[in-house]
């Protein structure tokens, strides 16, 4: 299950954010996930709740996942069309050169937290 490596690389990414930004807890955190990127949103699911039950920061803390869908680009007719449902044959005009133009991908959209009040006296936003 590499879903839990996933969640261990982004509680580590979080943690680092949460130094940055003086962040003193987290309520939630939303991925986009992209449709064939091949975390199994379920497990994905299990895996951050097993991990921050063991993360002071992410303890008690939401993951919301959006997912991205995914769409493949024709070189030779020059057109979009959905990923999952054709593969990688463009169901347009039958060409095999095609290319992912997204869906594969695992960004974090938005972090809501509660903040320290920053040492220096600047403002920070998360």
């Amino acid at each position: 299950m590499h879903e839990m490596g996933i969640v261990i690389h982004l509680a580590k990414t979080l943690d680092q954010i949460a130094v940055e930004h003086h962040v003193t807890r987290l309520g939630s955190v939303t991925l986009s996930v992209g449709e064939v990127s091949g975390i199994v949103t379920d497990l994905f699911q299990d895996a951050w709740r097993y991990f921050s039950n063991k993360n002071p920061l992410l303890a008690g803390s939401e993951l919301k996942l959006e997912v991205i869908p995914a769409i493949t680009y024709c070189d030779n007719c020059h057109k979009t069309y959905e990923t999952v449902k054709y593969g990688r044959t463009c169901p347009h005009c039958g060409s095999g050169e095609t290319w992912l133009v997204q869906g594969n991908e695992c960004i974090i959209k938005e972090i809501e937290a509660e903040t320290a009040p920053d040492p220096s006296g600047a403002d920070q936003e998360v």
